[in-house]
């Protein structure tokens, strides 16, 4: 099966169904700043630097009760379920994708760019290239905001006071005055190939900015505050609701060399760079392939 050029389903529930993205993305946000200062006891997930806090468990298993309550046929796909983990119990073609927090480092020290991510995707989300999101949010967990998006509904910021307010990407044209956001992983050698990658594209944009959210991220190109950004190693659960808010907002989410967004690589720019930023992106990932 693969995605359809239009919505699977009709506009209203598709708006239906986005507000019970930002509903539970935000419901989520607030328990886990509202526990974060009793509940830091803290494992390892792939690596000594890749870290797991006891709410990204107990945020999932929040997520994943609501969802479940409201969409019984839809699938369930987690970072906490692992990522070889099946779209498990979807009869309706659709999965919901979640981050219970993306930025888990940044949770654990306090650093205020954390959120909860939370999509809704046509297909299976395990295909690489073979599934794309239909509506999705990500609440900004220490600024209460929750940026949101339907396809065909354009993208939205919704401030804690209700208030909504539209997102836009730059209309940066230039790569060399252009502020570029970026991530990296934490496998060693993998940190190793993206700072590689780095010292071949920082000295063609402006400025680079690393936030420890691709969630985030993604939602900054949509509003303009980043006129693009790139990642290597990322996962569905990352980019997902990230990549519609994105997408509705003007700007672009592809992989490298024409490809859909994958954990392959993620390029997310604004009009007129795309061309220029996925062009660099590519001669990146090869240097870094061969190398």
């Amino acid at each position: 099966m693969t995605p359809t050029t239009e919505s699977p389903v009709p506009q209203e529930e598709l708006r239906e169904l986005e507000e019970l993205a930002v509903s539970v993305a935000a419901e989520a946000a607030r328990f886990v700043v509202g526990s974060r200062a009793a509940e830091l006891e803290v494992t390892t997930k792939s690596s000594d630097v890749d870290i797991v806090t006891v709410m990204d468990a107990r945020s999932q298993e929040l997520l994943g009760r609501r969802l479940r309550e409201a969409r019984p046929a839809d699938g369930f796909f987690g970072e906490e379920g692992g990522a070889d983990a099946a779209a498990a119990g979807a009869t309706s073609g659709l999965t919901w994708v979640v981050d219970p927090i993306d930025g888990t480092v940044n949770y654990l020290y306090g650093f205020p760019q954390y959120a909860v991510s939370v999509a809704l995707v046509e297909c299976d989300p395990t295909t690489p290239g073979g599934w794309r999101p239909i509506a999705g949010a990500v609440a900004d967990a220490v600024a209460g905001s929750v940026h949101h998006a339907r396809l065909g509904g354009g993208a939205w910021t919704r401030e804690p006071d209700g208030t909504e307010a539209p997102l836009h990407v730059s209309d940066a044209t230039a790569l060399a005055t252009s502020l570029v956001g970026t991530g990296f992983g934490y496998d060693a050698a993998k940190r190793g190939r993206q700072a590689r990658a780095l010292v071949e594209v920082l000295p063609r944009v402006r400025d680079i900015r690393r936030g420890g959210s691709a969630a985030l991220d993604l939602c900054h190109v949509a509003a303009g505050r980043l006129d693009g950004y790139y990642e290597m190693g990322i996962n569905p659960w990352d980019m997902a609701a990230g990549w519609i808010v994105l997408t509705e907002a003007g700007g672009s989410c592809t992989g490298a060399e024409g490809a859909p967004p994958s954990t392959d690589c993620v390029v997310a720019a604004a009009p007129g760079i795309r061309e220029a930023l996925t062009g660099l992106v590519d001669e990146v990932v090869l240097i870094v392939r061969n190398d």
